[in-house]
């Protein structure tokens, strides 16, 4: 499992699909923000992180142009990353309540994180031809993982992994509507629950709340021991 969930992450960084990523990702890389003006960034795509024998799968967008995009780690170097691990580090699944860079030795618990864009795009919109050329990595990341909760980080998420359900022929409804907190069985028994991003535009107008994000994942975790007695 090891051997195809580093062989995946490696083939993701060498990725060279989408032109006007490459660029921007280097040109970030190089130019830098003047408070990590001494740092060398990772300026590439950013692989999937956690635990190759996941349970729970989070989705998120893409990575920060000065977060993941600079640590290499994804969720790693801003505050949508602090919000996160902090979370998941109060509900059991991260060894840690911070991801400092990726060398820090951080872990997860029966959960893996990736996004649907692999490499940080320009305002952070990546182009619907973009999000298509990444679908690949989460097939084979979905395949690959024991995957029983999928938690979408935004409605670009959830829609995401509603395509890759259709496209596998697992799901032939319409949209679920997404929302904060919204979870929806999938035809082979697996759910897929919602959440706000926990990026600045929801975390600082008081969209998200900490007790409304760390209730998410308390009902991940309920979802999960529903029919198993094993501890996360």
């Amino acid at each position: 499992m090891s051997q195809r969930w580093n062989r995946l992450n490696r083939n993701i960084i060498h990725c060279d699909q989408c032109p006007r990523l490459t660029e921007h990702c280097q040109k970030i890389a190089t130019v830098k923000r003047k408070a990590y003006a001494n740092e060398d960034y990772w300026g590439k795509p950013v692989p999937n992180f956690g635990d190759p024998r996941a349970q729970l799968l989070l989705v998120g967008l893409a990575p920060g142009a000065h977060g993941a995009n600079r640590t290499g780690r994804i969720f790693t170097g801003d505050r949508s990353g602090d919000w996160l691990y902090q979370a998941l580090f109060t509900a059991g699944f991260a060894t840690q309540p911070e991801s400092i860079d990726r060398q820090d030795n951080l872990e997860l618990k029966n959960c893996a994180i990736t996004n649907v864009c692999h490499c940080a795009p320009p305002e952070n919109k990546p182009s619907r031809q973009e999000i298509l050329n990444c679908q690949s990595w989460a097939t084979d990341l979905i395949d690959m993982l024991p995957v029983r909760v999928f938690l979408a980080l935004g409605q670009i998420a959830w829609r995401s992994v509603i395509d890759y359900l259709r496209d596998q022929d697992l799901h032939h409804g319409s949209m679920p509507k997404f929302s904060h907190g919204a979870t929806f069985q999938l035809e082979d028994g697996r759910i897929l629950l919602g959440s706000y991003h926990p990026s600045q535009q929801n975390t600082f107008t008081g969209r998200l709340t900490r007790e409304m994000f760390d209730e998410v994942f308390v009902i991940a975790k309920e979802i999960l021991h529903s029919d198993t007695d094993q501890p996360i």
